[in-house]
């Protein structure tokens, strides 16, 4: 598919040599119709910022501009990647700008002015991490307006993952006390080069103006990763290391202490960070 009119992304890949390193988690994403509908998943960004990690050889990027993304911040470790991008960035004049870096020790507020929409097929091996810190700012609601990322279909499952669920735990609460959370997309291993083992999803995340039910963040971070540390524990055992009367700690939460943090929905767990920092 034609959308605009550079070269297809198999021709850039071979100009360019950028034969995807498993190294820095690269699986590229080569049909240009579902980069643009990737694109289109964050709504009117034609007024917007929008900041891409990992782009590669640039196919998520080029479907932003040409669905009329305002201005693109495509932050690129891989320098390798770098000419490609400079012809968009030619082929879209003043519309993209590409940092080389690690997106784990760039600032995009130096870049550009909130709110920005994040839309990404991150790096699988630092794709968690970026998530994590995205959902766990000092202040809330966040600089980003919205999250558009691609993961393995498997993490992307844990996001939106409910109670009692196999897949819920840590990253669903945490996505899911401040965001609504959706999986947007789904492509098969065959949809990328080289071809992952495993399928992938898009999830989107929109900010909630305020978190479902009030708690430190800190301290609702630590209980959960305590809690879901040792998932098929019970909570009296698996909350030993916060130390003192943990049954008494539980009980003040409305939290059976035979109960298993798999089972717990959010309401619990904020209600167990309430009570942790009210003792």
């Amino acid at each position: 598919m034609a959308i605009d009119g550079l070269p297809p992304l198999r021709e850039v890949i071979a100009t360019h040599e950028l034969a995807a390193k498993k190294s820095l988690g690269q699986n590229f994403l080569l049909d240009l119709n579902l980069t643009s509908r990737i694109a289109r998943i964050p709504g009117d960004l034609s007024s917007a910022s929008v900041l891409e990690v990992g782009p590669g050889p640039g196919g998520l990027t080029r479907g932003l501009l040409a669905e009329g993304a305002g201005r693109v911040l495509a932050i690129e470790k891989d320098a390798r990647c770098l000419p490609a991008l400079a012809e968009i960035a030619a082929a879209y004049p003043e519309r993209l700008d590409v940092v080389e870096g690690d997106a784990l020790d760039i600032n995009p507020l130096s870049h550009l002015q909130a709110p920005i929409h994040v839309v990404a097929n991150l790096p699988y091996n630092v794709g968690t991490e970026l998530l994590v810190r995205w959902l766990t700012p000092a202040n809330w609601p966040p600089y980003w307006a919205s999250l558009t990322l691609m993961f393995q279909k498997e993490v992307a499952e844990r996001i939106v993952a409910t109670p009692g669920s196999k897949a819920y735990g840590r990253l669903a609460v945490l996505a899911q006390w401040r965001c609504e959370a959706r999986i947007a997309l789904r492509l098969p291993p065959e949809a990328f080069t080289p071809p992952p083992k495993v399928s992938s999803a898009v999830v989107h995340l929109r900010p909630r103006p305020e978190p479902l039910h009030p708690a430190d963040p800190e301290v609702l971070s630590r209980v959960v990763a305590m809690a879901f540390n040792q998932r098929r524990k019970m909570l009296r055992s698996a909350l030993k290391g916060l130390g003192g009367d943990v049954e008494g700690l539980l009980s003040d939460a409305g939290l059976a202490p035979t109960e298993r943090a798999e089972r717990v929905d959010i309401a619990g767990f904020a209600a167990l960070a309430r009570a942790l920092a009210a003792r």
